[in-house]
C-alpha cells in the first residue's frame, strides 16, 4: 500500500492511502489498528481476493464521489463501507441468477432495500472538490508579485 502526504483544512499533516479511503493524523498512525490506518481492507481478510478488491473499488469510488477522504466524517465512511459490503453481496446473488441458480428472493429484496436506504443517507450526487483559488486569493497572489 502506498501512502501519500496531504493536508487538511487545519493545516495538519495527514496520510492518505492510495485508495483514498482514510485520512489519518501522521503522529497517531502507530497507535491505530491496521483497519483504522488503512493497511487492511477488513479484519483478517486477504485484500487480494476478487471480493475484497471489488469491495475496495466500491469504497474508493464512493469516497471520490463524496469529495474525497478529507471531506468525510467517520459516520459517512462507515455508511460507505456498509453500502459497499451490501453491494458486493447483491452482485454475488445477481451472478447466481445469471448462472441460472436459485436464490432466496426475500433475502435479495431485503438486501436491495437496505442498499437503497444506505445510499440515500450517503447521497446519490457527486460532490465536487474545490480545486481553484478564490478570487480574493488570486488577487492577493497577483498583487504580491
Amino acid at each position: 500500500m502506498h501512502l501519500m502526504y496531504g493536508r487538511t483544512n487545519r493545516r495538519d499533516k495527514v496520510l492518505l492511502n492510495a485508495g483514498a479511503t482514510r485520512v489519518l493524523t501522521a503522529a497517531k498512525v502507530q497507535a491505530r489498528s491496521r483497519l483504522s490506518n488503512g493497511r487492511d481492507v477488513l479484519p483478517d481478510v486477504d485484500g487480494r481476493s476478487l471480493i475484497a478488491r471489488r469491495y475496495r473499488d466500491i469504497v474508493a469510488a464512493l469516497v471520490s464521489d463524496q469529495g474525497g477522504a478529507g471531506h468525510l466524517s467517520e459516520a459517512r465512511l462507515q455508511l460507505i463501507r456498509r453500502f459497499s459490503a451490501a453491494s458486493v453481496l447483491a452482485e454475488q446473488m445477481e451472478a447466481r441468477i445469471a448462472r441460472g441458480e436459485q436464490i432466496n428472493i426475500q433475502e435479495y429484496s431485503m438486501l436491495v432495500s437496505t442498499t437503497v436506504r444506505i445510499i440515500q443517507r450517503i447521497g446519490l450526487d457527486r460532490v465536487s472538490r474545490d480545486v481553484a483559488q478564490s478570487l480574493g486569493e488570486y488577487l492577493k497572489q497577483v498583487s504580491a508579485k
